[in-house]
């Protein structure tokens, strides 16, 4: 019979054999770029992801650049030229001028578990293949940000204790399969492992990047967590989840509406809200300057608001 510590040796070997094999699928298809525009020069991190020498990685990467470069594990380089971004999701599309590695596989987040293995895979320049390994430790939160003067809030990311620095952004999170569940963002210090995840919602967004250079996108201005209903109100309405309301960016259509932090939304757009998905998905071009009903609990009590989406513009 084998003892604990033996155990122990052969889960962490199956760990690293893990990490390793993801590691290496994915290193060759992240790039590190470097990109330089009239606010100076900066970088972080690319994926391959089609067969025609498309690139994703973070809006906050490529922010402000006017030419760029790639340059793979293997040393091999290229020119990019920014396709579109999209500061919202802090998702960004880069074309390589030459040829790139095939692309890596993207999965699917909405597979993914609390306490399931992720790899991070950066390439920052100076730091080929630099991987980090954790576990997701939440899902579905929403990421504020600031830009200048402009607040934003990233939708529905994906937090993970898998360490990351600014030069990982816009790398890959990977399962143990070597999918690409999500693309790396630092943006909000070093250290706190994010991800915006691969979904229905962000294959939206790519292909939007792709065709259009841009999405127009609704802003809300609310940062939110998935949270259950209180029993009563479960029982109640026959839904076992909503959005929690952790802040409200000031000035913005929430807090104009009168939402306020703590309030728990149960429908918007007549439809019931139980992620961050769900509400992303209502806030796309056709949301602009509509009016949005919204149902939330507050107080032990159902209150009926209406906000008015605005468009999302660079700041």
């Amino acid at each position: 019979m084998s003892s604990a510590p033996e155990q122990d040796i052969g889960a962490l070997d199956a760990y690293s054999r893990i990490v390793t094999a993801v590691a290496g699928d994915l290193t060759p298809h992240v790039a590190a770029l470097e990109v330089a525009g009239p606010g100076g020069r900066g970088g972080g991190s690319a994926v391959v992801f089609t067969d025609d020498r498309l690139l994703l990685t973070n809006a906050h990467v490529v922010a402000g650049a006017t030419r760029g470069r790639a340059v793979f594990s293997d040393g091999t380089e290229a020119d990019i030229d920014i396709v579109g971004a999209d500061p919202l999701s802090d998702l960004a599309v880069v074309r390589a001028r030459t040829t790139t590695p095939p692309p890596a596989e993207l999965g699917d987040a909405g597979t993914l578990r609390v306490g399931q293995l992720v790899v991070a895979v950066g390439n920052p320049l100076g730091l080929a293949g630099s991987v980090t390994a954790g576990v997701v430790s939440g899902l579905g939160r929403s990421l504020p940000t600031r830009d200048g003067r402009t607040a934003r809030v990233v939708e529905d990311v994906i937090q993970t204790d898998a360490a990351l620095n600014p030069g990982n952004s816009g790398g890959a999170l990977a399962d143990s399969s070597s999918r690409v569940v999500g693309i790396n963002t630092a943006v909000a210090g070093w250290g706190l492992g994010l991800a915006v995840p691969i979904n229905d919602t962000s294959r939206r967004i790519i292909g939007a990047l792709v065709s259009h250079g841009r999405v127009r996108r609704a802003f809300l201005g609310l940062v939110s967590t998935p949270a259950p209903l209180p029993a009563q109100l479960a029982e109640r309405t026959g839904r076992r989840r909503g959005l929690r309301i952790v802040d409200v960016v000031p000035g913005g259509p929430a807090d104009r509406s009168g939402l306020k932090a703590g309030d728990l939304v149960l429908e918007a757009g007549r439809r019931p809200v139980a992620d961050a998905q769900s509400l992303q998905r209502l806030l796309f071009a056709d949301a602009i300057d509509r009016p949005l009903p919204m149902t939330v609990y507050r107080r032990g009590a159902m209150v009926d608001v209406i906000s008015v989406p605005t468009e999302l513009t660079g700041g």
